[in-house]
């Protein structure tokens, strides 16, 4: 019988990073989902569901830690199972020493290999196991700063079918003096135009309103520089396409990410919009914060 052609998702990292919350995502996406399987299981699985009378069969598989033993081996059979399952990705899910602790700490739980030593000791060890799935990863996501909410909407963005066609691209202003975005692919820094912020009559308004973004796109080199980073991007976007990276993110930089990075994000926003097979949502982090 010839084996028909399904999708696999493998969803690991560490503990506290919202592997439950994605593997809900998938399930309301219309995926399969199957939690806590130990990795020899993965091949097994694979060739039953594939047998699925299902069009277009899609598995999630979420494997964590408290697979014990079975967990060290999981590197070595998503090896093996890549050259038998060609649309077979690993979700690596990520986040901040901080941030873990402080949620392991809001729902009073330990973290599953502290033992007898605190939460950071566990997190430190759960980190330093996952270095080699990291690597293999197909997409990593950050989730420090995301709520529930926001991380089911990043897993809807990269993992309906419309996106499963195209690179899902966020372009996304910020403000340095708020701290660089730990998952941007790239970051550009708008602080070589001149601030509007020492214009009392902008000062009041941001990158969206039509006579700031003027100002912004009117100083020498803004138009050259959205140009010239546009045509740069290019080839890496359709460079991420072969490569099978369905998701990527661009973030504009000015100092509070109220008017520059703003302004120039719409625009940029708006040229990559024209490329094909590329989805583009525009999202402002520190817009609000001052």
């Amino acid at each position: 019988m010839q084996e028909r052609k399904h999708e696999l998702l493998v969803v690991t990292g560490m503990s506290g990073a919202g592997r439950s919350t994605v593997g809900n995502a998938l399930e309301d996406l219309g995926w399969y989902v199957v939690d806590n399987l130990p990795p020899q299981m993965l091949e097994p699985i694979s060739e039953l569901f594939s047998l699925t009378k299902t069009p277009n069969p899609r598995l999630a598989v979420v494997i964590d830690v408290r697979g014990g033993e079975f967990f060290s081996e999981l590197s070595e059979h998503l090896q093996k199972l890549r050259n038998k399952v060609p649309n077979l990705r690993l979700l690596f899910l990520e986040a901040t020493d901080s941030a873990l602790v402080k949620r392991f700490e809001s729902v009073r739980r330990p973290h599953p290999l502290q033992g007898n030593g605190t939460l950071l000791d566990g997190i430190g060890v759960e980190r330093a196991a996952l270095v080699s799935i990291r690597e293999q990863a197909d997409f990593v996501i950050d989730t420090s700063d995301l709520n529930i909410h926001q991380l089911s909407t990043k897993t809807g963005d990269l993992f309906t079918d419309e996106s499963a066609k195209k690179l899902s691209l966020t372009v996304m202003s910020f403000g340095f003096k708020h701290g660089l975005p730990a998952d941007a692919d790239h970051v550009a820094d708008m602080r070589f135009l001149p601030n509007p912020f020492w214009d009392e009559s902008l000062r009041p308004f941001n990158g969206e309103d039509k006579q700031v973004s003027d100002f912004v796109l009117s100083q020498q080199g803004a138009e050259e520089f959205i140009t010239n980073y546009v045509d740069a991007l290019k080839p890496v976007l359709a460079g991420y396409m072969r490569e099978n990276k369905r998701y990527a993110m661009i973030a504009i930089g000015c100092t509070g990410g109220k008017h520059r990075s703003v302004a120039v994000v719409a625009r940029i926003a708006e040229l990559l919009s024209e490329l094909d097979d590329v989805a583009v949502s525009v999202k402002h982090r520190d817009l609000g914060k001052e």
